[in-house]
């Protein structure tokens, strides 16, 4: 009869959040961050169609860095939940608090019941009507969440994209100026090690290299839609970089 091995509780979710970290670090960034007319949502995303950033409802918007698959899922549910909840009581009843709050039990039950974690983060934001009722919430694969304020940096070599924004960020910045201040904190993260070491300094993403999208605070009146949500195409992106 063989011995089956005993492993501890401790270090099973040890390995499994090491795993995920590891798996949500091969990823690229995304930096989520509250201007003065909206919130701009930034990512390093080559690809025109496989979308790390969404909509989810009127003024809700959501990102995501890890395994594709995994993270689209949530958006999906994201969006069948606030969908039902806004149909069955009132859509000012769909914040960005209680999407967070379903999320972070969905992930938090696959984190300890699962074999395998979710290899994501994710980020919900919620435009307000000025910039201090802004929210923006951060989720991490165990199911942690956090209510940041100002700016969320994800995925890849986020101690070095975190570190750039909070250097410049500021309240009243405008969604160019916030845009600008994203990209030129993703190109400080992933490419920074290699290109410093080569003697380079690292260069600026192109429009190409870029998912963008603003959550505009004023859709209303400058748009004439409650739908705040709006994806930049390349010359939109390119106009704002410059």
């Amino acid at each position: 009869m063989t011995q089956q091995f005993y492993v501890s509780p401790e270090q099973v979710m040890k390995d499994r959040a090491d795993f995920a970290r590891k798996g949500i670090a091969r990823g690229r960034s995304v930096v989520v961050i509250s201007a003065a007319d909206g919130i701009a949502l930034v990512a390093e995303n080559p690809s025109p169609s496989l979308h790390k950033i969404g909509e989810i409802y009127d003024k809700i918007a959501f990102a995501a860095v890890g395994k594709y698959n995994e993270f689209e899922s949530l958006r999906q549910a994201g969006v069948r939940y606030a969908d039902v909840r806004g149909y069955s009581y009132d859509r000012e009843d769909v914040t960005a608090r209680g999407l967070a709050s379903v999320y972070a039990q969905s992930l938090g039950a696959v984190f300890t019941a699962e074999q395998k974690p979710f290899e994501v983060e994710l980020a919900v934001a919620e435009v307000g009507s000025s910039q201090d009722s802004d929210h923006l919430y951060r989720l991490t694969f165990d199911g942690s969440i956090a209510d940041e304020k100002g700016f969320i940096a994800m995925g890849g070599q986020v101690e070095s994209v975190h570190a750039a924004v909070a250097t410049t960020w500021a309240p009243g910045l405008g969604l160019s100026e916030a845009i600008k201040l994203a990209v030129h904190a993703l190109s400080a993260g992933p490419q920074q090690n290699s290109e410093q070491a080569a003697g380079r300094v690292p260069a600026e993403l192109g429009a190409e290299t870029l998912e963008v999208a603003v959550l505009d605070r004023d859709s209303e009146t400058t748009r004439g839609k409650a739908r705040s949500f709006r994806r930049l195409g390349f010359e939109e992106i390119t106009a704002a970089l410059t």
